[in-house]
């Protein structure tokens, strides 16, 4: 694997029904309301957006983000990804025990100069980073759905 090249994966259980969580996650200009991390989202097209990311670690990233895929009905949720991070993402939300599952997969090169200089003695730091940022989306994803906030 290229040092600067990442595939993150996190599996998020919900107590939610899927078609629930789907649209929480389909609605990209909310995130910054319930995911601590995600500082700022931007509409640019209909089917595109900005994104602007900082979790624990001291930089900002900025993402721009465009639909690959959106099918409900099999759950998915694609965007490809440019700027400091390019590759894509992916959520894919399923049925389980009388809730969800939301699975993320991300398959990313890191654009960024700084983050890719510190690529190797820094990579530990980074796939922290990113863990905790999944713990706080998840966290708030799930508050936002136990307290109906997606409904309103």
């Amino acid at each position: 694997m290229r040092p600067n090249h990442y595939r993150f994966r996190a599996v998020w259980p919900v107590a939610a029904p899927p078609s629930r969580v789907y649209t929480a996650l389909e609605r990209l200009d909310a995130y910054p309301a319930w995911w601590p991390q995600v500082r700022e989202f931007a509409r640019t097209g209909q089917e595109s957006g900005l994104l602007r990311i900082r979790a624990s670690l001291p930089y900002r990233l900025s993402i721009a983000l465009h639909a690959r895929r959106r099918d409900q009905a099999a759950g998915i949720l694609e965007v490809g990804m440019s700027g400091d991070l390019d590759g894509w993402a992916r959520w894919c939300v399923r049925p389980d025990n009388g809730g969800s599952v939301a699975l993320f997969t991300q398959d990313v090169e890191v654009g960024k100069r700084l983050l890719r200089l510190l690529a190797v003695p820094a990579r530990p730091l980074f796939v922290a980073n990113h863990r905790l940022m999944m713990r706080g989306g998840l966290h708030g994803l799930r508050t936002l759905l136990e307290r109906g906030l997606d409904e309103e």
